[in-house]
């Protein structure tokens, strides 16, 4: 019997009032995997990660993690998510082992001063920065402390939501090389985003969405930069076929 993807959607619809925002989309993310979903401003893809969150209901189809109904049973859904915004929130005031520490008891994790530094060093956090206060992190060490969050809570599959928006060619490979460590460590990766270059680095199949339809998916193997460009534009350019009202 085939294992339960980390994170499903399941002809999943989304309205909202008149407008249907995504249309009847089917993904699986399966569990040590990454899934790069493509696609411009409006496409549906932050609305695919918050349907993941329980944060908005489906009209019909389904959002499932690790098979859980996100609609019907948002917490337990969320209890085994982790989620990185484009901004990871931290504290500013405390350091990124303190962040870590606290973070993980609202989780009713104890986490030791070794444990804590251990995570962070294994998100790519350099160890002169672990006990500095998060106010001097640039973007960059933020992701970094949330991905060692994701892992301390053992979490089956992670959702981020634009990870490299604003980091420097440098960092945004840092931070790629922070995700292949998750996966590798048997999480399920769903990455919305609009940049192509990290997709094809970081992601196992790609995904493109449009007007809340998912038009094109592959597997990230199949193509290369120029490919992958070529079939981006294409997307963006063409009109949807009896697309999303």
């Amino acid at each position: 019997m085939p294992a339960t993807p980390a994170l499903q959607a399941r002809r999943l619809t989304i309205r909202r009032g008149a407008r249907v925002t995504l249309d009847a989309l089917d993904l699986a993310v399966p569990r040590g995997s990454v899934y790069a979903l493509l696609g411009g401003n409006g496409a549906g893809k932050t609305t695919t990660l918050n349907a993941l969150l329980g944060f908005v209901p489906a009209a019909s189809g389904q959002a499932l993690v690790d098979g859980i109904d996100a609609s019907r049973q948002p917490q337990q859904a969320r209890a085994r998510l982790a989620y990185l915004p484009e901004n990871v929130a931290l504290y500013p005031y405390m350091s990124g082992a303190e962040n870590l520490r606290y973070f993980c008891k609202l989780s009713d994790i104890a986490l030791g001063a070794a444990q804590a530094r251990a995570l962070l060093a294994a998100a790519g956090l350099a160890a002169p920065a672990h006990d500095r206060r998060v106010a001097g992190y640039s973007k960059g060490m933020r992701q970094k402390v949330g991905l060692a969050i994701a892992q301390a809570r053992q979490a089956s599959a992670m959702l981020l939501d634009e990870p490299t928006s604003g980091l420097d060619p440098a960092a945004a490979h840092e931070f790629t090389q922070s995700l292949l460590l998750a996966k590798r460590a048997g999480m399920g990766v769903l990455m919305a985003t609009h940049d192509l270059f990290n997709a094809l680095q970081a992601a196992d199949r790609i995904g493109i969405l449009k007007e809340g339809r998912l038009v094109a998916e592959f597997d990230a193997r199949d193509v290369d930069q120029g490919e992958l460009e070529r079939i981006y534009l294409q997307h963006a350019r063409a009109p949807v076929q009896g697309g999303a009202a």
